[in-house]
């Protein structure tokens, strides 16, 4: 069981032990969180899968009122293997620099230790609005458990919560921006023959081909229409084809490809618009290639549910709650994706801040900082207080 008077750095050694990867059961994880809640006599609730293999968390600590702060983290980390770590990854490494090493240290076990080692401040604070936990699994692979963690959470309570933190590695920095996301496969079905023939023949390489033309050209498109947001790197939304599979030989006309692609989308850009469009194409080509061989045919299936793009103003009011509890007020945006865009669509005012940088996250000798720890912890100490006013 779990000791009440854990340091951050005790959690963290804890927490890093479990090799949860995404896409993996994180049970494991989540039954240790949930029983070092408990024992502060606070009540957790756990939101399965459907195969109860994995969970996420919730639990409120404070009043049934509303205007209360979700603290937000994941359970899941990026595989290792093939990655050249100089400590045991699955081992917290206290070094002499000043800096912890271990997968998920910084992305983002950091976070959910400073948020767990806060528990005996929690719970003698006289807390005027609550502050919430919501720990997901399965972030790593396409942000697939947030969505119905937060129904969950917002059913569960009487009361509406107003803000989320999501303790993604951000340097501490307010982050209010980030891209949206969604992942493809596309397959195409052509015609085999002799590559003599490709004229009456449907090559399915040429025709994915095609395609990842047309997805190019896209991107070029909604850039040359204006469709730009200079607080990105890069200012656009970005598609891009990263793996393809097909053809036998040089002298076999191909019958079968599958390309992999994804779409990073500025909140001014829609993923669904992208995606009709390319289908719509998709089809053109299919009207008019089943008149030389009726079986063609080209499939789109996401790999994951869209993640929708975080958009908050910089006068919204959690932007003004951070400039109070947090010493860094330059606020900024990201290109990768998180969960803190779902937070939003659900109607709660979201940002980012974490300790720890996102050029550590997901390779080998992944650290962070004792000093980011640190002003971690002040920043929720200072939100503790904020609630208690």
């Amino acid at each position: 069981m779990p000791q009440k008077n854990n340091t951050v750095s005790e959690i963290l050694k804890e927490l890093i032990a479990f090799p949860v990867l995404g896409g993996e059961s994180n049970l494991s994880i989540i039954h240790w969180i949930e029983n070092y809640i408990s024992d502060f006599d606070i009540d957790t609730q756990l939101v399965f899968n459907e195969d109860k293999t994995k969970a996420s968390l919730h639990c409120r600590i404070g009043p049934a009122v509303d205007g209360g702060t979700i603290l937000s983290g994941h359970t899941d980390v990026v595989p290792v293997e093939g990655q050249d770590w100089k400590t045991p990854p699955f081992e917290l490494t206290d070094s002499n620099d000043g800096k912890l090493y271990g997968r998920g240290t910084c992305d983002m076990k950091g976070f959910v230790a400073c948020c767990l080692s806060l528990l005996p401040s929690l719970t003698i604070a006289k807390l005027k609005k609550p502050i919430y936990f919501a720990f997901s699994y399965d972030e790593e692979i396409g942000c697939l458990a947030a969505p119905e963690l937060i129904v969950h959470l917002q059913n569960f309570y009487n009361e509406t919560p107003k803000f989320a933190i999501i303790g993604e590695p951000s340097m501490m920095q307010p982050i209010i921006g980030h891209k949206g996301i969604c992942l493809y496969d596309t397959y195409v079905n052509g015609s085999a023959g002799h590559s003599s023939g490709i004229l009456k023949e449907v090559s399915a390489i040429h025709e994915s081909a095609r395609l990842i033309l047309w997805l190019e050209e896209k991107m070029k498109s909604l850039v040359a229409a204006g469709s730009i947001d200079p607080r990105f790197t890069p200012p656009h939304s970005s598609i891009h084809v990263g793996k393809m599979n097909s053809g036998i030989a040089a002298n076999v006309i191909a019958d079968k490809a599958h390309f992999s692609w994804d779409a990073r989308v500025i909140p001014k850009d829609s993923l669904t618009q992208i995606i009709e469009d390319f289908k719509t194409y998709c089809s053109e080509r299919e009207k008019e290639l089943q008149t030389r061989f009726p079986d063609f045919k080209i499939t789109t299936i996401e790999q994951h549910p869209p993640v929708p793009p975080l958009d908050t103003s910089d006068d919204a009011e959690i932007v003004k709650v951070l400039q109070e509890i947090n010493n860094n007020h330059n606020i900024g945006t990201v290109a990768y994706a998180a969960e803190a865009g779902q937070f939003s669509e659900a109607g709660i005012q979201s940002i980012i801040c974490g300790p720890g940088s996102i050029d550590q996250a997901h390779r080998a000798n992944e650290y962070i900082d004792k000093t980011e720890l640190d002003s971690c912890i002040s920043m929720l100490e200072k939100l503790i207080q904020l609630n208690s006013k």
